[in-house]
């Protein structure tokens, strides 16, 4: 059941958050030989959220620098980075803008545009609240956890490698799993 009234979430406060970067984080896991996976991290360059008095009307714009994939192996993440996957060196950034927020069953989500290999698609997030608090500098910080599944193949992203043993290298899905805090600015 979507709910479309005004919700009331303890803490919540109106204004425009910005990413904390050093308290945040993006992970991705994405099936390897169809064994096991490989789990790696992107640098965040920006996100913004503008929360109103109806926190269903939030907008959230974000940026992700893809140039910065880490899977802690040097050779793969260069791989990651050549046109046979990113072409970081044409599309730096994996970038998300909302285009609604919703209540399934008292669960959050997040509806957007990601674009990503200069390909755009529609993507939900599923968002859990972390909570609010006030830092000891007196920054008023709102943290939460967000999740998708990609198809990765539906970006362009479409290099794999037959096994011998059958199947594929590299799984088509891709979990996309986010930390993120963010500071309330001053009006």
């Amino acid at each position: 059941m979507t709910e479309t009234t005004t919700v009331e979430i303890p803490g919540y406060r109106v204004g425009t958050w910005q990413l904390d970067a050093s308290h945040s984080e993006v992970r991705f896991t994405v099936r390897h030989m169809m064994i096991s996976k490989v789990r790696g991290t992107f640098g965040m360059k920006s996100a913004t959220f503008v929360t109103p008095a109806n926190p269903l009307e939030t907008t959230v714009t974000a940026s992700v620098d893809v140039t910065s994939v880490d899977t802690n192996d040097e050779g793969r993440d260069n791989h990651l980075r050549s046109a046979d996957f990113f072409d970081a060196e044409q599309y730096p950034t994996m970038d998300f803008v909302s285009t609604g927020v919703r209540i399934e069953d008292g669960d959050f989500f997040v509806d957007g545009d990601l674009t990503l290999h200069g390909i755009t698609k529609p993507v939900t997030f599923e968002v859990e609240f972390g909570g609010f608090g006030t830092d000891p500098w007196g920054n008023y910080k709102a943290g939460a956890t967000a999740k998708a599944v990609i198809n990765r193949e539906e970006f362009g992203l479409n290099w794999n490698a037959a096994l011998e043993t059958g199947g594929v290298l590299v799984g088509k899905d891709v979990t996309i799993e986010l930390d993120l805090q963010g500071s309330l600015q001053a009006d």
